[in-house]
């Protein structure tokens, strides 16, 4: 039975073998980073790549946009008088409710990328709950996504 004793991240190359022979050594060059909430391996940018990455969906930013599009319908749908009245029936506070209302002014390609899993790895929930700009081009700026296409 092989004990692996820790991960370093070092230079890749041609397995080793023990003295005995018996144990081989690979080296692989990885790094580990948390990202929402959980860790992910990242290969260096030179290196080839085995598979394709599958989409990572971020949750987190999933429910947001989605119950920022709910709260909007109920408030155009007149079944609260304000925002005020939304936040109390919801038991949320009313100025988180107002930043994730505002997740609803973000253009059809950032909402799209986001729902597919394609948005940037360093876009969090925090960063889209802060002020942004309201024009479409602008957010694929601020956001990341310049070289994407926007609505």
């Amino acid at each position: 039975m092989m004990k692996a004793d820790k991960i370093t991240d070092g230079q890749q190359g041609r397995p080793k073998l023990s003295h005995d022979a018996r144990t081989m050594f690979v080296s692989i060059p990885i790094s580990l980073r948390r990202q929402g909430g959980r860790k992910q391996v990242v290969t260096p940018r030179d290196a080839a790549l085995w598979s394709p990455t599958p989409p990572r969906i971020d949750n987190t930013i999933i429910k947001a946009v989605v119950r920022a599009h709910r709260w909007r319908g109920m408030l155009e749908a007149n079944l609260y008088a304000s925002a005020r009245d939304l936040a109390k029936a919801e038991k949320i506070n009313e100025a988180y409710l107002g930043r994730v209302l505002r997740l609803t002014l973000l253009s059809p390609a950032i909402t799209e990328a986001i729902l597919s899993g394609q948005e940037p790895d360093h876009l969090e929930l925090p960063d889209l709950l802060k002020p942004f700009p309201m024009c479409w081009e602008k957010q694929a700026d601020h956001f990341g996504l310049g070289a994407r296409s926007v609505g």
